[in-house]
Formats: C-alpha cells, sequence, structure tokens
C-alpha cells in the first residue's frame, strides 16, 4: 500500500509504473495493469475495468502501435472506444488471442488507485481484490489516503448509526444515566456496534504484505512545476528567482494541493504578462506581491477554506488595508478572517499594497477584467508612495505605529486642519473620529474629547456639503470598532445619520428632477429609469405634485395608463419602503379631482379620473396605518 494526502498518482505514473516495467522476471517484463477505483459503485465495475485494461494489453496490434508511436500509456477515452469497437466487431486484428498471454499473472501488477473514493463497501473491495492476491499470486499495489478513509469508514451511515445505538441504549436502561454524557455514550456504542475500523484493520493486516507513506519532497516537485515555462525566459526567470516565496506561500496554504498551485502559476502567467505589456515599470516587489496574492487567493478559495464571498465586498487595497488596521489597533473582531489571511500569507514580507481586486476577481469568476486591472494598475502607479497620500488616508489604510514619531504630531496636525476644512468624506470623518479618540485615550494627542467633538462636528458640515450620499453606512462602519456605548461617540453617530439623511435627500430631489423631466418628451427613458431606480424608494415625496400634475396632463393617453400600472403593482410590491411619499400622492390625486370637476367628458379626463382612483386606491392602503399611528400618539 502506498498512503499518503497528495502527489501518490503522480509518483505512480512517473517512477513507480516506469521502475516495474523495466524489471523481468524469467525473461519476461513486467507488466503494470492500473486502475481508479474513482466512483466505482459495484464490484463488478472492477471487474470491468480489469476486462478492458487487460485485453488491450494483448492486443498485438494496439502494442506494435504504441511501440512504434512511443506511447506508454492508452488515454481513458481511447480505452472505451477500443473495447467498444473489438465489442461489435469494427476492428479486427486477425491474430487469435493467446491465451497463454492471457493467463499468465507472475509477470502481471495490479495497481488499485483512489481506495478512499470509491462507492462500494471498502471492507468488500478489499475481500474483492485479496481475491488476486491471495488465490492467483498476483502482485498487487494499493494507492489511497487512510486519513480521508476513516473519516469515510466513522462517517457512513451516521443518522442510522445514531438512530439504533440510542435505541440499545435506551433497551439497555444506560440512556438516561448521569454517569457520562449523552453525546459520548452514543458514540461509544456506535463504536462498540459499527467499528468498520476494526475490520478494516484486520483485513489490512492479513492483505497489505507492506506499507509506505509517501511524504514528497515539495521543493523538488515545485521545481519540477516550474519547468512547463522554460519556453517563456522573462516568466521563468521571474519564477525560478521567487522559488522559495512561491515554496513559502504554498506551505503557508497547509492543504499541500499541488494541482490548485499549478493552476494558480498559469493565472499568474496571465496576470505578469498583461502587467509587464501595459505597465513594464511596475517594480519587482509589487509583481513579487502579486504571485503572493495569486497563489493565496486560489488556495483560500478552491481548497474550500472560505466562501467565495468573503472577499467580494472588499473593493481596493485601501478598503483592505482599513479593514487591518481596525482590527489590529481597535480590536475588531469582526474582519478576523481578513486579519488572519493577511497573518499568515504576508508573513515577514512587507508591502504597503497588498490586495489586487482585478486578480481576486479573476481567480473567483475565471473573468479577467480589463477595467478593473486598469483601475488597480493606475492607483498602485500613481499613489503607490504613502508619504504622497493624504495624511487622513494613511491613517485609515497603515498602522499608526509605521509612522514615526518626528511626523506623527504633523499628521495629526494635517489631519484637524482638513476636518476643519470639510475636506474629509462624511463617512471618514467618523472614522477619524475613532481612530482621534483611541490616541486621546492613549494620551498620543492633547485634545480633550469636548473640543475634538465641536471640531469634528463643525468639520462634518462643511463635508456634507461637498459628500455624497452613504449608502452602505453598515459596511463602512463594519469596518473600525465602533464603541457606540460612548456618550461623544454617539453623539457623533448621531450627527452623521442626520447629514447622511439629508445629502439623501438631496440625492433624491435630484434623482427625482432629472427622471419626471423625461414627462412626456422622453418617456422611454422615463420608463427605463424608474423602472431601474424609483421602483422601491418614495420618489414622489421629493417631487412637487403641480408640476408633476402639468407634465402627466402633457401626455399621451397612452402613457398616463402606462404610468397608472406601474404605480399600481408597485405600491403592492413596495408597500413599505414608498409611504414617506404618500402625502404628494394624496395631494396629487387632489390637484387632479379639482381639474376634471365640472369639465365636459373627454378621453383624455376619463383617463385622468381613472389614474385619480388608483391613486387612491394607493392611498388606501396606507389608511390602517396611519390610523394605527394615531391611536398609538393618543395613548401616549
Amino acid at each position: 500500500m502506498v498512503n499518503g494526502a497528495h502527489g501518490k498518482t503522480h509518483f505512480w505514473n512517473h517512477k513507480i509504473r516506469k521502475k516495474i516495467e523495466s524489471m523481468q522476471l524469467n525473461g519476461k517484463r513486467y507488466t503494470t495493469i492500473y486502475m481508479s477505483l474513482y466512483g466505482i459503485s459495484n464490484l463488478e465495475d472492477i471487474s470491468k475495468k480489469i476486462f478492458i485494461e487487460t485485453t488491450q494489453l494483448v492486443d498485438k496490434n494496439l502494442r506494435r502501435y504504441m511501440e512504434a508511436n512511443g506511447q506508454t500509456i492508452i488515454p481513458e477515452y481511447a480505452k472505451t472506444g477500443i473495447d467498444m469497437a473489438n465489442f461489435f466487431g469494427v476492428t479486427q486484428s486477425g491474430n487469435k488471442v493467446d491465451y497463454a498471454t492471457f493467463f499468465s499473472t507472475e509477470d502481471k501488477v495490479l495497481c488499485f488507485d483512489d481506495l478512499e473514493r470509491a462507492n462500494v463497501d471498502v471492507i468488500d473491495i478489499l475481500g474483492y481484490i485479496n481475491n488476486f492476491v491471495e488465490h492467483d499470486h498476483i502482485k498487487t499495489i494499493i494507492i489511497c489516503n487512510e486519513k480521508e478513509l476513516s473519516t469515510k469508514l466513522k462517517s457512513s451511515n451516521i443518522e442510522m448509526k445514531t438512530f439504533i445505538a440510542t435505541y440499545l441504549l435506551d433497551k439497555q436502561k444506560e440512556l438516561n444515566d448521569v454517569d457520562k454524557p449523552i453525546v459520548e455514550k452514543i458514540q461509544q456504542k456506535i463504536e462498540n456496534v459499527f467499528d468498520k475500523a476494526n475490520d478494516y484493520e484486520r483485513i489490512k493486516e492479513k492483505l497489505i504484505g507492506e506499507t509506505f507513506e509517501y511524504a514528497p519532497k515539495f521543493d523538488y516537485i515545485i521545481n519540477g512545476i516550474l519547468m512547463r515555462y522554460e519556453n517563456n525566459a522573462d516568466f521563468i526567470r521571474f519564477l525560478r528567482s521567487n522559488t522559495r516565496l512561491i515554496i513559502s506561500t504554498f506551505e503557508r496554504s497547509g492543504t499541500r494541493n499541488l494541482r490548485i498551485l499549478k493552476h494558480a502559476l498559469n493565472d499568474f502567467k496571465k496576470i505578469y504578462e498583461m502587467v509587464d505589456k501595459s505597465y513594464p515599470n511596475t517594480s519587482r516587489k509589487m509583481l513579487q506581491t502579486m504571485l503572493i496574492f495569486t497563489i493565496a487567493i486560489s488556495f483560500e478559495i478552491k481548497a474550500g477554506k472560505i466562501t467565495k464571498d468573503k472577499f467580494i465586498n472588499i473593493k481596493d487595497n485601501e478598503e483592505y488595508k482599513s479593514i487591518l488596521v481596525s482590527s489590529r489597533i481597535l480590536m475588531d473582531n469582526r474582519q478576523f478572517y481578513i486579519k488572519e489571511f493577511d497573518n499568515n500569507y504576508y508573513y515577514n514580507f512587507k508591502s504597503e499594497y497588498r490586495f489586487f481586486k482585478f486578480i481576486e476577481y479573476y481567480v473567483r469568476t475565471r473573468i479577467f477584467d480589463m477595467k478593473k486591472f486598469k483601475e488597480n494598475m493606475e492607483i498602485i502607479s500613481n499613489t503607490i508612495d504613502t508619504k504622497n497620500l493624504p495624511a487622513y488616508k494613511r491613517l485609515l489604510t497603515e498602522e499608526y505605529w509605521k509612522i514615526s514619531d518626528d511626523e506623527f504630531e504633523e499628521v495629526i496636525t494635517e489631519i484637524i486642519e482638513d476636518v476643519k476644512q470639510g475636506n474629509l468624506k462624511l463617512i471618514d470623518n467618523v472614522k477619524i473620529y475613532a481612530y482621534f479618540r483611541y490616541f486621546s485615550k492613549k494620551s498620543l494627542i492633547d485634545y480633550d474629547l469636548k473640543t475634538m467633538k465641536n471640531i469634528f462636528f463643525y468639520g462634518m458640515n462643511l463635508s456634507s456639503l461637498k459628500s455624497e450620499y452613504c449608502a452602505n453606512v453598515d459596511e463602512e462602519l463594519g469596518k473600525i470598532a465602533i464603541d457606540e456605548v460612548s456618550e461623544d461617540m454617539d453623539d457623533i453617530l448621531k450627527h452623521f445619520y442626520t447629514l447622511n439623511e439629508q445629502l439623501q435627500d438631496k440625492m433624491y430631489k435630484e434623482k427625482a428632477e432629472e427622471i419626471f423631466k423625461c414627462i412626456p418628451m422622453d418617456m422611454e427613458k422615463f420608463y427605463e429609469r424608474f423602472d431601474k431606480e424609483c421602483m422601491d424608494i418614495p420618489i414622489f415625496k421629493y417631487y412637487d405634485p403641480y408640476q408633476l400634475f402639468q407634465r402627466i396632463f402633457c401626455a399621451t393617453n397612452e402613457d398616463i395608463v402606462l404610468i397608472k400600472e406601474k404605480l399600481i403593482n408597485r405600491a403592492n410590491k413596495y408597500t413599505k419602503k414608498i409611504e414617506a411619499e404618500i402625502k404628494n400622492i394624496k395631494q396629487l390625486k387632489q390637484i387632479i379631482d379639482d381639474y376634471v370637476n365640472g369639465k365636459p367628458p373627454s378621453i383624455k379626463l376619463v383617463m385622468l379620473q381613472e389614474f385619480s382612483k388608483n391613486l387612491g386606491y394607493i392611498v388606501d392602503k396606507y389608511k390602517p396605518v396611519l390610523f394605527s399611528r394615531r391611536e398609538e400618539k393618543v395613548e401616549d
């Protein structure tokens, strides 16, 4: 038996098989017959596989072809094709089967791979293999991962085993005993009754003469993997000079999965060539960081260590570093995984730029997004030197202890000045205040909380004049640890929310103006934007009902009907979300009613009356809510 976690099949194909087939017995060369047990669902399937392998081996024409063309292994698809062709009589060698060769067993070596991946009971497979070993005396090699096999033996039919174990414990009056935890008693009973591991060990002792633990030398194997890039001089030179970096990143993954490493290096080849072509002045240090990140993110995603969603919401390196700084300085454990990822793969490797969105996206989706690539590379080209960043961005994206004592006071002064001038985004004021609060507690800055809070209140007011509405507040604030219990921090947050709501109102007013002005001249654009942007927001709250009536009145009768239907569907689907606009909806209804009152009938007037009627339906949806709120106020 050859036992181990990775690389065993490769070792068989490139070392063991060649060595065996170079040996002779009584003037005859040994012949290897290899079959994978992966997915085998019954013992008959194994017999069929052996039959296919054996009949192909005694086909003289096939052997001559393989020898003439230097072919050592028959491809799997070819095996099936040859077997079916012979079965239907499509090909005939014209040679009679040499039964002496066919029945000869002493020069055969059987190899059964992937024992742990078969869908047949392992005990049954070993009993089947025992026929070849004990009765036919065929030399046999079994390749498996006993660690996975052990897990499989213990976890198969676990629900049934638990049920029977519980039943037996109950019948034996042991279930309610308090001498031992119930889980431990069930586990012990399962092992006593269904201990297939012992059966396996007993059969293995009888069947297996020698067990070899395959522990590959990964340094040697990885060097072999790199040889596939020998035809690309620049790339192989870079890989060769960073072999130690590749090996250490591979080891830190903890998976020992060479397939993933091969895929990662293939991905990095494309990345390297794109960077070299479009940004040839990229530093060697940056390419090394990209190499580490490509291998690391490949193992994290493809080895099933994380869900693919872990990195989706991190949009750039600045945000990645912001999370790290918050988790390290303010002891925020909500982003524990990101911190562990960084500590593991960038251990003793210093680089300010450590997260590449275009690489993460490429590995996760298999799409090389040129827009993301250029965005990342432009930032790397222009702002990789943190000394060129504004002081507040330095504080948000790098650990404060990296700032020298000589610089620190200057950095703080510059940030305070930026806050006073309203130069920060509104949300960044809250983040920076959290850090300043921390510095104040550590006596690193000489500002009392009251003075500092006043500075930030004033700065936030100015900032709100330049900032945009922040829609993902929870996500942004989740990047830093905020002590919301403290009174001053609570005041800062309340002020932020107030200003952010004002920015939302401003944004919706601008949106309403842009969208409603499309009525009646550009209805196609109105429908497109209204469907995409306004279905679940109270957009009517932000537009004057009199102006809206004038626009609707000028629309065609057909458009009036379409708008009416959209409003009904929208109110039914997003009742709660658009509640804030109901006051303007009532006013619009009243304006329409006043206009049509007393006028002689026309198609336009009938359409407007129907429109008003449907607005009434929408208003009525909110009457129970409004009534219950009035009752609550009376009770208060």
